[in-house]
């Protein structure tokens, strides 16, 4: 099988497992017990949006949703877009796990829309002990994880040993992105 049944739609390339996110909740314990990171409280999803009634109502019904379990849950949710055109669509729930179900059902609600190849990532944050922003970082093409560090005190600056250091303690528990190129910076990230 090669290039000519991928172009000719008689071979599917084969996309990540979905359910590779929920490794997010499972590394949980090792970040804040081990490493002392404590969860902001917040992830989001970034996708690019479609001006399209579609698009919008899948978007819309999403919201609804994750706040309507609110009751249980307690998640919020909020929207944003950012200067490059992409909209965040923010979670915000002291309960980890909620935030792991949140961000899976919207990505879900708009891969079953025929929309997958809209979403960017989703992204969870994180803070040390001193209280220095981390990130953990959901490239849904890819399946993987990667630590995005901003460097203390600096603008558009990161912090590659911290992130190295953090794939060396978590990467036999999450599918760490192998390729370093591909630990694309996310500046300005709103959570």
């Amino acid at each position: 099988m090669g290039l000519l049944e991928v172009i000719t739609g008689r071979r599917k390339l084969k996309t990540p497992a979905p359910d590779r996110l929920f490794a997010m909740s499972t590394v949980y314990v090792t970040l804040t017990d081990t490493l002392g990171l404590k969860s902001r409280g917040k992830a989001g999803i970034v996708f690019q949006p479609l001006d399209t009634a579609d698009f919008s109502s899948i978007v819309k019904d999403m919201e609804e949703v994750v706040e309507g379990t609110s009751a249980d849950s307690g998640t919020k949710v909020t929207s944003t877009d950012d200067s490059y055109g992409y909209r965040w669509m923010i979670l915000a729930d002291e309960e980890f796990d909620d935030l792991v179900v949140g961000i899976n059902a919207v990505s879900g609600a708009l891969q079953a829309g025929g929309y997958g190849e809209r979403i960017l990532c989703a992204v969870f944050a994180f803070e040390d002990e001193k209280g220095r922003p981390i990130y953990f970082i959901y490239n849904y093409k890819r399946g993987t994880f990667y630590p995005f560090v901003p460097a203390p005190g600096s603008s558009e600056q990161r912090d590659n040993e911290r992130e190295l250091r953090l794939k060396a303690q978590i990467g036999h528990e999450l599918p760490i992105e192998p390729e370093l190129e591909r630990w694309f910076p996310l500046w300005g990230i709103p959570i």
